[in-house]
């Protein structure tokens, strides 16, 4: 027989389960405290005879939780003609409140580096291609606005090609900050003594592939082996205004293959993750729950610098998601912040225009029924009752 040692995580939720049935019992034998009392600590007893035994160790039933948020696409500008102004200073002033959490997350939506010579768009191969760039320098800017996290795992990352990438993963380790995105790689951070492992996947050479699920399963499992929380990041999703909904099967975007979104998630789920969080389609999309778990589907357009994303119609609506979990990763609670980009592709909060939000409610109970995440008039986001 095969013996199978308990995670940190099991062990956590078996010793969690056993103070609630203790507290549910003690309740039942009327050891309820009086009201505006403090209920009574349940301690579990030891083993041994009764005149042996020590002190029992008191211990609280409460879990700590933490709170994460996360962005969809940022583009900062594209060197060297259509850059923010002030060379990127205070590119991210208007939104840097409404990130603020206990762990920040974005989607890095280009390199940072200089000219390469070996952009993706100099071939005729490709016509109506898209290559960004930023300077190294602009990891500060993210920095500054509160970005602890980005990823890189999406299809505009190698733009200037390999020696792009590295020159982007050199500049945001310069400015401290931590990346994720590469194929097997599992980026693990405590967060007030919480472990947090972060896994990017997008359908591109280069990263863990979304449409590998086996693959996916293996990383996620080895993510939660190392850490007490999960959270992946994936890129996925065909693009467009008319892309808002999601639907059953894969998604298919001038030729690729970009996943199929519900599937990726859940699977992520049941091999251990206990967050997605999801972009690429340049468009908002909605919300659910499965078997507690938060799924975004697409958190839209945060950034767009120079010009360089669509602001055209709901492309320019977006939005920052904040989640708490508990170190056993139960949702404690969470809120959809609205964003929307300005004229020149600026990240802008609009407290008078709240269609970000309503349109994330709208397509959550449209698209996933029983499942759909409930955002209430001031963000906050419920479970299905």
């Amino acid at each position: 027989m095969n013996l199978h040692p308990w995670s940190p995580r099991d062990k956590r939720r078996a010793r969690l389960a056993t103070i609630a049935l203790a507290a549910l019992i003690g309740g039942a034998l009327g050891g309820c405290g009086q009201d505006g009392d403090e209920s009574p600590v349940w301690t579990a007893p030891n083993s041994g005879s009764a005149a042996s035994a020590k002190p029992p160790v008191e211990e609280s039933a409460e879990v700590e939780s933490i709170s994460l948020s996360a962005t969809g696409d940022i583009i900062m500008g594209d060197a060297p003609n259509k850059l923010p102004a002030n060379d990127g200073e205070g590119f991210f002033d208007a939104v840097t409140t409404a990130l603020k959490s206990d762990f920040v997350m974005g989607n890095l939506e280009q390199p940072l580096t200089g000219d390469t010579g070996t952009s993706k768009c100099g071939t005729p191969k490709r016509p109506n291609c898209f290559a960004f760039r930023s300077p190294p320098a602009y990891a500060e800017h993210l920095k500054e606005a509160g970005f602890q996290l980005l990823n890189t795992a999406n299809n505009h990352s190698k733009d200037y090609g390999v020696q792009g990438y590295r020159n982007t993963v050199e500049a945001l380790e310069g400015a401290g900050l931590e990346h994720t995105g590469a194929e097997d790689q599992i980026t693990v951070v405590t967060v007030k003594g919480i472990k947090v492992a972060v896994v990017g996947f997008s359908p591109y050479a280069g990263a863990n592939n979304v449409n590998d699920l086996a693959a996916a399963r293996d990383v996620v499992a080895e993510a939660e082996s190392q850490a007490d929380l999960v959270v992946v990041q994936v890129h996925m999703g065909a693009e467009g205004s008319d892309k808002a909904h999601v639907k059953p099967g894969n998604e298919i975007y001038f030729g690729e293959n970009r996943g199929n979104p519900v599937k990726f998630s859940r699977t992520v789920i049941d091999a251990g993750a206990d967050l997605v969080v999801g972009h690429g389609p340049h468009v908002l999309r909605g919300m659910e729950f499965y078997k507690g778990k938060l799924i975004a589907y697409s958190l839209g357009n945060f950034a767009g610098g120079g010009r360089t994303l669509s602001r055209d119609g709901i492309l320019k609506y977006s939005g920052v998601l904040h989640v708490s979990l508990t170190k056993d990763g139960a949702y404690a609670g969470g809120k959809f912040v609205s964003t929307y980009l300005n004229d020149a592709g600026v990240p802008s909060r609009n407290k008078g225009d709240d269609r970000s939000r309503k349109m994330v409610a709208e397509l959550s109970e449209a698209d996933f029924g029983d499942n759909a995440a409930v955002l209430a008039e001031d963000g906050t986001i419920k479970p299905p009752a």
